[in-house]
């Protein structure tokens, strides 16, 4: 079943100069999750932070920090990520060779476990999880920049996943990343999305707490 739309604001568009600041800020803005792209340089064509940064931007929130893994190998770096801070660590589907080892690891360290698709990967890829995992992150861009424009045909794949996610009988967060705007909200909310991580969205402008209020005014107009 659909939950209360979660807003989880991507710190890959803050002011990287005042990045505990602007934690802070969009906490205090009405955000409810803190969404954090790690980004290898491998996995995607990206190098973003590492540990030790989510270890320094933990103070300046209490709010969920939603740790997106786009690195491959991923294994290697569970616990440094989970010890870190994290309180959802999604992985890709691609990331290793294990998967479901890779999501009992997550389990293991008492973290919520993510699986993330791709543009072109399909639903069917999270099914033999559905048991396990906390949330499935549909990628509307081709992960590795943020900024990108929002890609049409996901919609279909999250009315897929929303429809497997229900079947499941299991509280799944199902979470939409790239692209986000006022335009699309209602669309992609009315097509079963949980979540929604909104970077140029929330942080174009300054204005963060009326970006943040304007995106869940968009969504309630479906």
């Amino acid at each position: 079943m659909q939950q209360a739309l979660r807003i989880a604001p991507s710190i890959l568009s803050a002011d990287f100069a005042r990045l505990g600041e602007e934690v802070g800020a969009v906490d205090a803005a009405g955000a409810d999750w803190i969404h954090i792209d790690v980004m290898d340089g491998h996995f995607v064509p990206n190098i973003t932070i590492g540990p030790e940064i989510i270890r320094a931007l933990r103070p300046h929130s209490k709010l969920p920090f939603d740790v997106h893994l786009m690195i491959s190998p991923v294994d290697p770096y569970l616990d440094a990520f989970a010890e870190a801070g994290s309180d959802i660590i999604t992985v890709h589907a691609e990331a290793g060779a294990h998967l479901h080892r890779t999501v009992q690891h997550i389990k293991a360290l008492g973290k919520k476990a993510g699986v993330a698709l791709n543009p072109g990967t399909p639903a069917q890829a999270v099914q033999p999880l559905l048991g396990e995992i906390d949330l499935v992150l549909v990628m509307s861009v081709n992960p590795g920049f943020g900024g990108q424009s929002f890609i049409a045909s996901q919609v279909d794949k999250i009315k897929e996943l929303r429809a497997r996610i229900d079947a499941s009988g299991r509280a799944i967060d199902l979470e939409v990343d790239g692209g986000i705007n006022r335009n699309n909200m209602a669309r992609v909310r009315a097509a079963g999305a949980d979540a929604v991580v909104a970077g140029s969205a929330t942080f174009s402008g300054g204005a963060y707490a009326e970006n943040i209020a304007a995106l869940r005014a968009a969504a309630a107009r479906n």
